[in-house]
């Protein structure tokens, strides 16, 4: 399953290569890799969607969020509800019982193009600190956003051309030596909205 941000052949267009050309697709690819896995260790989250449904498992431990018309869990990222199911047990290692009577929050999410981050028990709770709670369902976005993309594009190009700076610095006749910056401002002005709250 490919989980790069963009596309081989995006990123020769932005570097100027023509798409037949193929000496360099290993460079090529190892970029976009290290560009995107980059994005999601800065972001604290995935931007690509599960092929399958997967089940994760909850403590409530400092994953509820108390709201006026009920308790909200926090939960992983949830690009796709198709299928998606809900099971309690009281205890690790219990046997787990289907949930129902819950909604999916932020409202809208799904249709707006971002992931559901919470499951909403109307003016109810989730259980005790023993309860577990696992989540079945296709887990990641919806679709990678355009800022995401963008940003991928423009770190992998920095990538690509970072074996022309070994020591980190670039060079030229009108310019002279510039050092290269530890983080590209552009890319952290697109992906910064992404962030899980709490995380960078």
């Amino acid at each position: 399953m490919a989980t790069e941000y963009a596309t081989r052949d995006e990123l020769k267009n932005q570097l100027g290569i023509e798409t037949s050309d193929t000496s360099r697709d290993t460079l090529l690819d190892k970029a976009l890799t290290a560009a995107s896995r980059g994005i999601d260790r800065a972001t604290g989250r995935r931007f690509w969607l599960d092929d399958t449904l997967t089940a994760r498992t909850y403590r409530l431990h400092q994953r509820i969020v108390c709201e006026e018309d009920g308790n909200v869990l926090l939960v992983d990222d949830i690009g796709d509800a198709t299928g998606m199911t809900v099971e309690s047990a009281s205890s690790s290692g219990g046997t787990y019982t289907a949930v129902t009577g819950y909604d999916t929050t932020p409202d809208n999410a799904l249709i707006e193009g971002y992931p559901i981050t919470g499951l909403l028990r109307p003016n109810s709770i989730w259980g005790t600190s023993f309860t577990r709670i696992r989540v079945t369902a296709r887990f990641g976005w919806p679709a990678v956003p355009d800022d995401v993309a963008e940003a991928c594009l423009i770190q992998a190009s920095r990538l690509f051309k970072r074996k022309d700076s070994p020591e980190g610095v670039m060079g030229s006749a009108e310019w002279g030596v510039v050092r290269l910056s530890r983080r590209d401002p552009d890319v952290w002005n697109l992906i910064e909205p992404y962030i899980m709250p709490g995380f960078g």
